[in-house]
Parts: structure tokens; sequence; C-alpha cells
């Protein structure tokens, strides 16, 4: 058997694989939401690569000015301290570039479990039918029937705090949305032509799955995958608001928590929390502005 007959599988998988990612960035390229929501990702992802650079203190450090006092409170606009400083003495403009940091770790692992599990359980349910959709989709709907955030609240209480505890429990639940969409989108991809075209062929069904159907699912998965990398470190802040957050992590929601407790709003200091503010809002505005895009591309008649 020749070389080239091995290698044409090969090149077949390599080529769907190509042109779905095309499909993908296609949609960015053609869509002015998903463009905009692009872009504000990649400077989030560029200013937590270069915190390190950007920032001109530890967040964590406390700050001292020339004469020995406590830098407290120190307003805007010094060129040590460009967004001033907290009650603590910790500079804010530090501590918002390493928040950048931790929340898309949060929110990029997070939406990775979500979408893995999500999909696989879809893929399965939808292509096995008969008592395995029935067990899938009954653990789907109690999945649903369990209310998100204080199921955080209650898993971070009982487990050590750590922002792993977030992703565990978004893990756990966050999934369901991704499954049914996916399961019904393979329900009518099984009775497609080039599905039984493949069964005829002698293909297995794990490859029939994974090779023939999950490819054409995949822009919907990325759909939801944007979505929940927003309502990942929408809610990492909200827990760490809270006050069930990892302290030894800079996050956007513990600077929130921290100028809340030292009451920065009765003091004027919004120098203090509107930047994460607006930051997370960004964040989460961006994984919507992809999903309408998407969301035009697989579903036409939304345009009408």
């Amino acid at each position: 058997m020749s070389a080239d007959v091995l290698t044409a599988p090969t090149a077949r998988r390599g080529g769907r694989v190509r042109a779905m990612l095309g499909r993908l960035f296609a949609v960015v390229l053609k869509d002015r939401f998903a463009l905009v929501g692009t872009l504000i990702y990649v400077a989030f992802v560029l200013l937590a690569a270069l915190a390190p650079a950007l920032a001109p203190h530890d967040p964590m450090e406390i700050q001292f000015l020339e004469s020995g006092r406590l830098a407290r409170n120190v307003p805007p606009g010094d060129a040590s301290h460009p967004l001033g400083t907290t009650s603590l003495g910790r500079d804010i403009y530090s501590q918002l570039l390493y928040g950048t940091r931790s929340a898309l770790l949060v929110g990029v692992t997070a939406a990775f479990f979500v979408v893995a599990i999500g999909t696989l359980v879809g893929l399965v349910a939808g292509y096995a039918g008969g008592w395995i959709e029935v067990v899938l989709m009954r653990l789907t709907d109690i999945a649903f029937g369990i209310p998100f955030l204080p199921f955080v609240i209650i898993l971070s209480a009982f487990l050590e705090p750590s922002v792993w505890n977030i992703v565990l429990a978004m893990s756990l639940v966050l999934w369901r949305d991704t499954a049914r969409v996916i399961r019904s989108q393979v329900l009518t991809l099984r009775e497609r032509a080039f599905v039984e075209a493949a069964r005829v062929t002698g293909s297995s069904h794990p490859r029939i799955l994974f090779m023939h159907i999950a490819p054409n699912v995949l822009p919907l998965s990325f759909l939801y995958g944007s979505i929940a990398v927003g309502w990942a470190i929408l809610t990492e802040a909200s827990i760490s608001f809270l006050g069930f957050g990892d302290a030894t992590i800079v996050s956007w929601g513990a600077m929130l928590q921290d100028a809340y407790q030292s009451q920065a709003l009765s003091l004027g200091m919004y120098h203090w929390f509107v930047p994460p503010g607006v930051a997370i809002v960004l964040v989460v505005v961006a994984g919507f502005f992809i999903s309408r895009g998407y969301e035009e591309i697989l579903f036409p008649k939304l345009k009408e």
C-alpha cells in the first residue's frame, strides 16, 4: 500500500479542520460586533501577558511616600501611581493589570471545560438515543434545577477559597445549555446523507460521531464558549466581592470588595472601583458581541 493512500484520510481530516477554522475566522471578519469583541479579548490578553512589564509595582506591595509615610489614598495622576493607591497603600493600576491575568485564567479555563463537557454530552445523547439519551438528558435537567450562584457560594464556603472552585462549579453546572443545543443539532445531523454514507462504508460509531458530526457542531460550541468566558469572569468577580474568593490572588472582584469595605464611594475615590468595573463590563460585553455575530451566521433568520 502506497504512502499516498495511507495519508489520504489524514489529509481529509486536516482539510475539514482547516475549513472549520476558516469559517470561524470568517465570522469575525464579516460581523462588526464579532470583530469588536475579538479585539477586546486580544487587548486583554496582551495586557495580561505584559502585566509584569507594564505594572510599576507589585500589586500586593504596600507603598510609602518619600517622607516615609504610608501612601494611603493617593489620588490618581502621580507618575508612580497613575490610578492612585488604596487605603492600604497598594497601587491600583498594578492591581488592575494583574487582575486581568486571574480573570482570563478563570474565564478561559472554565469556558473550555463547560464547552467540552456540554459538547460531549450533547454529541453522545443526540447520536446514541435510547436509554443513554434519557439518562444524559435527565442529568441535564438536574443541572438546570441547580441555582448557579448559591451553588458556587456553598462550594466555595465548604472548600478552600480558590479560583479553581469557581472553575469546578461552572464545569459541574453550566454545561447544561451547550448540551441541550448540541443534542438538538445532532438529532438532525445524524439523519443526513453524509452520515448514512459513512455507515454504509463501514465507519464505526465513534468515527462517525467525532469525524463527521462533531465538526458540524463545533461552531455552536464556540458560540457558547465565548459566552461562558464572560460568565466565568463575572462569576469570579461576584464571588470575590462577596468575600469567598482567594485572598492571595489579585482579581477585579477582590478590588471591588476592597473598595466597598473601605467606603471608596462615600470618599469619592471613583478611580478605585470604576476601572475594574469597566474591565468586567468590557469582557462580558465582548463575549456577547462575538456570540451575536455567530448567531446571525448560524441562524440567518435572525436577520429578518
